[in-house]
């Protein structure tokens, strides 16, 4: 059997002008990645990363930890199918769309406005994200400026059909978002859309959900571990 690691990168800058960019807390709770793997033996043959510049310095931090103790590290792959869905071009797409039709998002959306300098903004822009998310995945509403939720799937579901080729027993590690990783689940557990999607809220920044996999089998052996963290570092964003 072979072994597909998907690791959430690290935690980046929230609501900041480059949100693509690992904090502090990120670039320390990567290296607690490769320190653990090094620690406990762990090796991978191939390693992959999405292109987004949270999950390459994810994957380098992580690389450059576990070649410190003196482990080799192979030559990581970046593959667009690893890449998040592009929520800003969600929200700016869909958001006005439903605040015009759904009274209870126009609320939201107003109570977000007013909170502005206050730690409720962050919780209220997330009660909003949700939504507009979970109309995107239903797909009831569209924007000709928007991808559909199944294209971003069919293209996820693309980029671990490659990883799993190869030679049997190949262990495998990548570095990712949270909206692959649902995807990824949801092709092990066979869950409904709206479900995938609502495990994508629980997913926190370096944890690693494991798969085992054959020819004809793809079955989820692990989700959302945080091991390697202390929990003063666990976080969502």
């Amino acid at each position: 059997m072979g072994t597909l690691v998907l690791a959430r990168h690290g935690q980046a800058n929230f609501l900041s002008d480059d949100y693509d960019k690992l904090s502090q807390v990120g670039e320390t709770q990567a290296r607690r990645l490769g320190t653990f793997w090094a620690s406990n033996g762990r090796v991978f043959d191939a390693v992959f990363s999405g292109p987004r510049k949270r999950q390459i310095r994810s994957a380098e931090l992580a690389r450059e930890a576990y070649s410190e103790s003196g482990f080799a590290w192979p030559d990581y792959e970046v593959i667009p199918e690893l890449d998040e869905y592009d929520g800003q071009e969600v929200m700016a797409g869909l958001l006005p769309i439903l605040i015009e039709r759904d009274g209870s998002i126009r609320e939201l959306a107003e109570a977000h406005e007013r909170s502005k300098g206050s730690d409720e903004h962050y919780k209220g822009f997330q009660r909003i994200f949700e939504r507009v998310v979970v109309a995107w995945v239903e797909g009831g509403i569209r924007h000709p400026e928007v991808t559909p939720w199944t294209e971003f799937k069919a293209r996820v579901q693309r980029g671990i059909s490659r990883m799993r080729d190869g030679e049997r027993g190949r262990r495998v590690l990548a570095f990712t978002s949270g909206g692959p990783i649902s995807v990824t689940m949801q092709m092990a557990l066979g869950v409904s859309d709206q479900v995938a999607i609502g495990l994508n809220w629980q997913i926190r920044n370096t944890s690693l959900t494991e798969f085992i996999f054959s020819k004809d089998r793809f079955s989820l052996d692990t989700f959302n571990s945080l091991a390697h963290l202390d929990r003063e570092l666990w976080t969502y964003r």
